[in-house]
């Protein structure tokens, strides 16, 4: 029998508690946004990448396009804009900083920087999308709801700070064929 995959409880809870229209989409277990992207069949600028960034001594949770690079210089001029004050260093923690800031055990991380008590500065571009795919607190599980209510729940700092990267696709393998040769009796 095979085993039953855990709902992601505490996104759900939240998402519940605040009325917020939502799914929650079950899925084989992905630890990437673009592997998220891929297995679900969706568009890459409708599954959003999230990541736990450090500007200093502060923490956010920051969300691109799946298909997008954190771009660090244009990152920290967003959060000056909006905080008023110099970000001189920005950086993606390692996990295991990761897990005590976030507090959790399996390194799932939750779009929902509330969860943490945390901001959440997000890329204007999945702004262009009405539905989103979100990260929730378990690698089997992700979450889609409409971006303006994401924006509304979350209270978004809104920027421009990502990349689009080139994604190669997986080229796929030659068919060696052998010819047989059949011997005379």
């Amino acid at each position: 029998m095979p085993k039953k995959i855990k709902a992601p409880k505490k996104t759900i809870k939240h998402l519940d508690s605040a009325g917020i229209k939502h799914d929650i989409l079950e899925h084989k277990t992905v630890y990437t946004a673009i592997d998220a992207a891929n297995t679900m069949k969706r568009k890459m600028d409708q599954v959003a990448k999230s990541l736990l960034v450090k500007a200093d001594k502060d923490y956010f949770v920051v969300l691109l396009p799946a298909d997008h690079n954190l771009n660090m210089d244009k990152l920290k001029a967003v959060i000056k804009k909006e905080y008023g004050k110099e970000v001189k260093v920005v950086k993606i923690p390692g996990e295991k900083i990761a897990r005590e800031v976030l507090k959790i055990k399996n390194d799932a991380m939750a779009a929902f920087g509330s969860l943490y008590k945390l901001p959440v500065v997000m890329e204007k571009k999945l702004e262009k999308v009405k539905k989103v795919v979100f990260s929730s607190d378990s690698y089997n599980h992700s979450v889609e709801m409409a971006v303006k209510d994401f924006v509304k729940l979350e209270e978004v700092l809104m920027g421009s700070f990502g990349a689009k990267k080139k994604i190669k696709a997986a080229k796929p393998k030659k068919v060696v064929k052998k010819k047989v040769v059949k011997k005379k009796k």
